[in-house]
């Protein structure tokens, strides 16, 4: 094992790239000397005015700039906010995983839908061992999370240790696997701990996070009072301990068990595979199987909580499903709570649901995979750090973890806010944000990767708000005399038929622009196209108050 002389003067660099100022888009680098490690490698899903983005990757532009120092990706857990962009960073920073065997199995069945696992090296490793990279020994500690072999990890530099701990939370009595690990974090506390950076997702919440046990007795309780009827059970796909209750109590009560929806189908497959997750044997079926059981006794475990518009779930809600119809008797429980920002989405689908006369439960029935304050206050306790820097959280999340390191008695000047891109150095001697580098997101649009930026999306917000206005001339090469048009032709602005006089009146604005244009002797394309969209787009807001964009397009034939 390596061992570190600390050196008082050597400086840590932790540089987050992402995951500060939101939930997801999680990715740390940890720089020392010639080595840098990157713990973790997140996506988010677009906000609702990022107008056909599908996915945002954080912008590594830093990391690019220093292939050769990066050892490689350290991960924590195999949330998407975690995993979901190592398939696209790895295309350009191609270094090792290492991470836990389920994290690992979730990763793989990433890197083969997009043809690296043959280019791309990972390791297994379980809680308790250290691996050496570069300048770093990393340490991965056991501890809870809503989904299996989650980890801490003890980060070891000439600088001193930080511990960074993933997503977690303290389950004494967890479905799959052991309780975390506190006499670790004590005993590594006992040693020094420089800095923690700890989880701020439930930092508001008091008290602390209830058992994800808690909620097999539920689903007892409600396969028990809904004997008559067929339930539908919407949850986060990875949260493979939730799914085992399910199936459980789907057992016992001789029900047989459907998965719907591809992310869903994918981790309970590779769960299954790596052992996570126990079937009984004749319990799961196929999908298209399903109308050969009567309703009564089946059970259907679908993606779709967080009510995406794709999902298997809003599909059925909105009848576009090609194997369930929504009944009346059909009783379907949400088993997850809104992300924030998705209460709409969620709230939409309920209301699809219930209109069908399917009664929808969705209280009481999910736990939260994060810390409450008593038990952030638990690993501040046991760890000790000189230094807090709160993660995993919105800003006023890691506000409240600052005040919670206030209560148990930090220096204000010890607890660090960072943002994203701030470059802290460190040592026992003092912490100081020295540099600030790029950082932001990358979206991913269908096959395009970083080929939509906030200038192509600045002009679909447009094209959604006010249309688009077309303007097709023709020109006589040679003679700059008009063959043909102006014409207008508009999509998203107004209804053409239903709108002469608008259109009239513009068509006689576009009119005098060219005898204006002709009078002048202008032949520049530029200009006649400049003069064209201005007394356009003036006479249409003057009269609607509405800014399409208009596009001149001049032919010469």
């Amino acid at each position: 094992m390596k061992k570190f002389n600390t050196d008082p003067d050597s400086k840590l660099r932790i540089i987050p790239l992402g995951g500060l100022e939101q939930i997801g888009l999680n990715i740390t680098a940890f720089e020392y000397g010639d080595s840098i490690i990157v713990v973790d490698c997140g996506l988010a899903f677009p906000e609702d005015d990022m107008l056909g983005i599908d996915l945002c990757i954080p912008d590594v532009t830093y990391l690019k700039e220093n292939r050769n120092k990066v050892k490689g990706f350290v991960i924590t857990h195999g949330h998407e906010d975690h995993i979901g962009a190592l398939p696209y960073i790895l295309k350009e920073i191609n270094v090792p995983i290492y991470a836990t065997k389920l994290t690992i199995g979730l990763i793989n069945r990433k890197l083969e839908e997009h043809d690296l696992l043959k280019t791309t090296k990972r390791k297994v490793i379980k809680n308790g061992q250290s691996i050496n990279l570069g300048q770093f020994r990393i340490e991965f500690i056991k501890t809870n999370h809503s989904i299996a072999d989650a980890s801490a990890l003890a980060v070891y530099s000439p600088a001193g240790c930080v511990v960074h701990t993933g997503d977690f939370k303290v389950d004494y009595t967890p479905v799959y696997g052991d309780a975390i690990d506190l006499q670790r974090f004590g005993e590594i506390g006992k040693k020094g701990v420089l800095a923690l950076m700890c989880d701020s997702t439930n930092a508001e919440r008091p008290g602390f996070t209830n058992s994800e046990k808690t909620i097999g007795k539920v689903f007892d309780t409600l396969f028990a009072e809904h004997t008559g009827k067929r339930i539908i059970v919407a949850t986060f796909a990875s949260n493979v301990d939730r799914v085992q209750q399910i199936i459980n109590t789907a057992y016992k009560y001789e029900r047989k068990v459907f998965v719907e929806g591809r992310s869903m189908i994918n981790i309970i497959e590779t769960a299954q595979e790596l052992g996570y997750i126990r079937i009984p044997e004749n319990t799961l079926a196929e999908i298209d199987q399903i109308r050969n059981f009567p309703e009564e006794k089946t059970v259907i475990i679908t993606t779709g909580s967080q009510g995406e518009s794709m999902a298997a779930l809003s599909r059925m809600a909105l009848n576009l499903h090609k194997k369930v119809t929504i009944k009346p008797n059909d009783t379907i429980i949400f088993s997850s709570n809104p992300i924030p920002g998705n209460e709409k989405a969620v709230s939409k689908v309920i209301n699809e649901l219930e209109s069908k006369g399917a009664e929808v439960i969705f209280q009481d029935v999910h736990v939260s995979g994060h810390a409450c304050r008593e038990e952030i206050k638990l690993i501040y306790s046991l760890v000790k750090p000189k230094y807090a820097i709160p993660i995993h959280g919105e800003f006023r999340q890691r506000h409240a973890q600052a005040e919670i390191a206030t209560e148990l008695g930090m220096k204000s000047d010890h607890i660090l806010m960072l943002r994203s891109g701030d470059v802290l150095e460190l040592n026992s001697e003092k912490a100081e944000v020295v540099d600030h580098v790029q950082t932001g997101s990358v979206y991913v649009d269908g096959l395009g990767v970083g080929d939509v930026g906030s200038i192509v999306l600045r002009d679909r917000q447009r094209l959604a708000e006010d249309g688009v206005a077309v303007i097709v001339m023709t020109l006589e090469k040679g003679t700059g005399q008009i063959l043909a048009g102006p014409e207008i032709v508009s999509r998203g602005f107004v209804y053409v038929r239903e709108a002469d006089e608008l259109m009239e009146d513009a068509y006689d604005v576009l009119q005098e622009t060219v005898e204006d244009l002709q009078f002048r002797g202008v032949t520049d394309w530029g200009k006649m196209k400049n003069a064209l969209r201005d007394n356009l787009s003036e006479y249409i807001w003057r009269s609607t108050k509405r800014r399409p964009m208009i596009l001149p397009i001049i032919m010469e034939v």
